[in-house]
This record gives structure tokens, sequence and C-alpha cells, in this order.
């Protein structure tokens, strides 16, 4: 299936070579607003088209268009792509408001044409093999979820971290949905929220690169502590902070019989460990399936274009969760609960079904597709 990029930035270097890599997906362009960064890009990964965004979508191979834009222009570059006909996958989140992604989602459905959204991580081998011991009862029935992550931002290490503090960014927006789908495939849709947030600098300085020494304002949240009620029952604490000197990740889940650590949901990989109640050693459990990287969900979207069943990594999921960042948001500055099913925060996203655990042996090195 005929792949191109739309944005060359920090992240594209990732899709390129996984999606390089892979039997079933072709690349055959990458665009952006800079056209130089696009070609050296092409250069080094291969790709035999490269220039700006509608060069790339005229291109009448391309059957899904992979959008590493910034976040704010998430919903403008999937509404260009789908209107070319192509089918979308983009970078988290789905869009800097619930109301754009509606939109997007409105105008995917209206043609006929599929929307995908990362984060994919949760199809790695780590999030699969913690969503099947969930299923198999390890843990007994679910109760509660503990998260947590916590750094001082990415200011010190990417060289134009400007985005990651307006809207659409912060440590919500940005880290969030790694957490928050992972969540949603262990527990299934969220319920409601109550949370509280705030910023601890109003202006912050590029550590690294050409930008190093320049301020840049503050827009949005820095830290957030969110109380998140599930459909099925659970609850989950979760922490998403840029304002921590002591790096944290934390992701455990509480069961009637037991308690586990999941991997960092920002990973592909493990470790997974039990601890069963009345013990005091942790368990590893085995880790079974794919490390293969971002991407993965380009990939299952591809197959599941061919094979005409339901993707996993899918844009009902990525408003789900857009719509449960932003009841946060709204929970936050109200004091108040908030439900990503408020009349407010429901449009055009159709029903959230939990996705599915891939099957065991799912192989992104093996062509499946004949």
């Amino acid at each position: 299936m005929g792949v191109a990029l739309v944005g060359a930035g920090n992240i594209s270097g990732q899709y390129l070579r996984a999606l390089g890599g892979f039997p079933d997906t072709e690349i055959l362009g990458i665009a952006d607003l800079d056209v130089a960064r696009a070609e050296a890009a092409a250069r080094e990964h291969g790709v035999p088209v490269a220039g700006d965004p509608d060069t790339v979508l005229a291109l009448p191979e391309v059957e899904i268009v992979v959008n590493l834009t910034h976040p704010a222009a998430h919903a403008e570059v999937a509404t260009a792509a789908l209107r070319a006909g192509k089918h979308v996958y983009g970078e988290k989140p789905l869009a800097a408001t619930a109301e754009a992604g509606e939109k997007v989602l409105a105008e995917a459905a209206e043609r006929g044409l599929l929307v995908g959204c990362a984060p994919d991580t949760f199809l790695g081998a780590g999030l699969q093999s913690a969503v099947r011991a969930v299923r198999a009862g390890q843990i007994g029935t679910p109760i509660a979820a503990t998260t947590a992550v916590a750094s001082l931002g990415p200011e010190s290490w990417h060289p134009d971290p400007a985005f990651f503090y307006q809207p659409g960014g912060g440590p919500l927006f940005d880290i969030g949905p790694y957490y928050l789908t992972a969540l949603v495939a262990l527990f299934g849709p969220v319920a409601g929220v109550v949370a509280t947030a705030t910023r601890g600098h109003h202006e912050r300085v590029v550590g690294s690169g050409p930008k190093a020494g320049e301020r840049f304002p503050v827009e949005v949240p820095t830290h957030v502590s969110a109380l998140i009620e599930f459909v099925s029952g659970p609850r989950a604490n979760s922490v998403f902070s840029f304002d921590s000197a002591a790096h944290r990740i934390m992701f455990e889940v509480t069961g009637s019989e037991g308690t586990l650590a999941v991997p960092d949901p920002n990973t592909f990989g493990g470790p997974l460990r039990l601890l069963p109640n009345g013990e005091s050693t942790w368990r590893e459990l085995p880790v079974e399936g794919t490390t293969a990287g971002r991407g993965l969900g380009v990939l299952e979207m591809a197959r599941a274009l061919r094979a005409g069943e339901p993707h996993r990594a899918s844009g009902s999921l990525g408003l789900h969760v857009l719509r449960t960042m932003t009841a946060i948001v709204e929970a936050a500055e109200s004091r108040a609960y908030r439900s990503p099913d408020a009349p407010a925060l429901r449009g055009g996203g159709g029903t959230l079904t939990t996705p599915e655990p891939l099957p065991l042996g799912w192989d992104p090195t093996a062509a499946l597709l004949g």
C-alpha cells in the first residue's frame, strides 16, 4: 500500500525507518512546508518524491497519508488529505480540540475513508501482554490504576519545543495519549473525570540547537492530576507533569487478586510484572508480540483496509482520548465532574469499541496480504 508522510520533523525518522521496512507498505513521498527538509529526508531514506504537501497529496498511488505535523495543524492537514481521497493516519492528538477532531471524522465518514491515530504503542508486545493478562483474570477483577509521568519537559533536548507548550500540547496532550490509550485498551471507555491543573512557569527556555537560549511563552497547564472513572467500573489516578526534576514513569493496575506493573506506555516492549495478593515478590510475566516501533498503527490499518476489517489505532479511539483530555481540562477549570460523552464533547465520532488484542504471532515483518 502506497504511503506518504506530511511533516519531516523530529519524529519522522522513526516512521520512515519502520514503514520502509514493512513488506505491506511503500513510502512514495514526503512533504514539509520546509521543502529542503523534506528533500533531505527523502535522500536519506530513499523516498522517490519530496516537496510541499500539495505535491505529495496529488500522488495517485498514495492510499494512506501519515500526518506528522504539529498538533495545531493536525486537523487541517488531515482534512486536506481526506479531500484528496486519501485515508489518514495521524500523530497524537487527533486534533487540537475535540470539535476539530469530530469534524475530521465526519469528513472521513462522508467520503468513505478511514482515519487512524497514534499512539500505536498499545499494539506493542508490552501493552498487548498486559491487556491479555488482565483479560485472563491474572489480577482478578480490575479495581483501579495508578499512573504517573513526570519530567522537566522536552525543551532540554528538542531543538524547537515551543509547540509543546501551545494549545494541543502540554504534558496532558503530548504524553497523556500514551497513558489514556493504554487505560482504555485495558478498561474500555471513560465515563467521567475530576481534575486539577497548574502551570509551573509562564516562560520556558530552549536548551539545545540553533534556538538555544530563546525564551517562549507557556500557554497550557504543565502539571495535571486527574481521577478517571471508566464505564466498566475501575478508576485511575493519573499525573502528567512537565514540572518535576524527579523523572518518574509509573503504571500499575490493581485487581481483586493482585497488582500488575505495566510497561512504560510510550514504549513497545516490557517488562511486565505481577504481584499476587499475599506475596512479597514480583513475578516476571512473558511478553509476547512485536516491538517493531512507531508505524505499527499504519501497518495494521493498511492490513485492515485490505481485509475489510476494523483497525485498532482508530480515529474513534483517538477522538475518545481527545474528548477525555478535553474533559480533564474542563474539569480542572470548573472544579466539577466532566464526562467525555457529554453533549458538548459528543459529535460524529461514532461509538467507541475497545480494541481487541492482536492475535498472538501477528508479525509486521511478514507480508500477509498476498
